[in-house]
């Protein structure tokens, strides 16, 4: 049996995006609730309320990046890996309620428009926009390929959009008076961000469960593997993630020693495994051809797939 761990792992540091983005984030929640109780403005300390929530989603990120660096030990074998996986599906749960709120505060204040006072709601959601935007722009250059940064980014992006739909409601009812256009717009934002996070509750929850990931095609892995002559056969292949970045397989593989020595057949297994496959931690058992038919007949010790 051989393991391989290939630690070939993007190193970028978030602790300061983390901690600059909470600081810029608390700062505006006080900025947005002393202006909103001062202009007596329920959009603006709602929306105080909410960013509030923002902070606490970082703060879960920040934990999650944290934890998946502390190293394994002897009652966590995998150490925390994990706690990325599941921040990214608290967030994306935390995003889905707060628009699922926002959505329906918005049909409720479209069936009961009420007059706003725009030019201070224009300028603190302008200030949001900025802080926001910042933020989401610090964990902008990895939120392709880890899902939980990839929730901090969406989090703080959603965020911006909201406060940009602020203040375009704000300019048309100084424009045009509609009442009607801050829950609008509001409705449409919330909407267009449900859709937006929907992957990325999908993909968390599918890890969580120790799906296989969506960049990785099983099938695709079984042709690689079978491809090399000296393998005869292959059972028990499993591949699942580690964390939001590092993922792992393990597999039983017939072989022929005739045909390859085993030293070689385990380069050649790990170069097709981690180049074509991005994976990092691969454990390989083999197995002869006599001890595989051994397996076929006896199911209790050997489960074929």
């Amino acid at each position: 049996m051989a393991h391989g761990h290939t630690h070939a792992h993007n190193h970028t540091h978030y602790g300061r995006a983390f901690a600059i983005g909470i600081l810029l984030n608390l700062g505006f929640v006080l900025i947005e609730a002393f202006y909103g109780w001062q202009a007596g403005s329920m959009a603006l300390l709602a929306d105080a309320g909410h960013n509030l929530t923002d902070v606490g989603g970082l703060l879960l990120a920040w934990a999650a990046y944290r934890a998946a660096r502390i190293h394994a030990n002897q009652r966590h074998t995998y150490g925390w890996r994990k706690a990325s996986i599941l921040a990214s599906f608290i967030n994306a749960v935390l995003i889905l309620l707060a628009m699922l709120v926002l959505a329906w505060e918005s049909l409720q204040r479209i069936q009961t428009p009420s007059p706003v006072e725009a030019s201070t709601m224009m300028l603190v959601a302008a200030i949001g926009v900025g802080v926001n935007a910042l933020t989401a722009w610090l964990f902008q250059k990895d939120s392709a390929h880890d899902l939980n940064i990839r929730g901090a980014f969406l989090h703080m992006a959603a965020d911006a959009a909201v406060s940009l739909g602020v203040v375009v409601a704000g300019a048309l009812y100084l424009w045009q008076g509609w009442l009607w256009i801050d829950a609008v717009l509001g409705l449409i934002i919330s909407l267009l961000i449900i859709w937006g996070t929907w992957s990325l509750f999908h993909q968390s929850l599918h890890l969580l469960f120790d799906g296989v990931p969506e960049h990785i095609s099983l099938p695709a892995v079984q042709e690689c593997l079978l491809a090399i002559p000296a393998v005869s056969d292959l059972h028990d292949l499993h591949i699942w993630s580690m964390s939001t970045q590092e993922h792992a397989l393990t597999v039983h593989v017939v072989y022929d020693a005739h045909l390859q020595p085993a030293d070689e057949l385990l380069d050649h297994l790990h170069h097709c495994l981690h180049e074509r496959f991005d994976l990092q931690h691969i454990t390989v058992q083999l197995e002869s051809v006599d001890y595989a038919r051994h397996c076929v007949m006896n199911h209790s010790k050997c489960h074929m797939v």
